[in-house]
């Protein structure tokens, strides 16, 4: 296995973790810059207010693209697996 390889695996390991957990990840700043503006507006100064809205949102998120962040990493795994014999050459 040459350093070209464990480079493009390595490539392709990040960018499918990033793809996986961006629509995890900005739900959660959406919700928790919208209820940060909406304390500030009402002057409410209460830091566990934002925990029920973003796990609402993020479970709503996991039920819908919870399938396709499944067929991406099993994706990834299936291809590395499969790949096995070319990376020891």
């Amino acid at each position: 296995m040459n350093e070209a390889t464990i480079i493009d695996l390595t490539r392709e390991t990040v960018l499918t973790i990033v793809e996986t957990s961006m629509p995890l990840l900005l739900i959660s700043l959406v919700i928790g810059l919208i209820i940060s503006i909406f304390q500030t507006i009402t002057s409410i100064q209460e830091q566990t207010l934002t925990f029920i809205p973003k796990f609402i949102a993020i479970m709503l998120v996991v039920v819908l693209c919870g399938s396709w962040i499944m067929n991406k990493c099993v994706g990834l795994f299936e291809s590395l697996m499969a790949n096995i014999p070319n990376y020891i050459k």
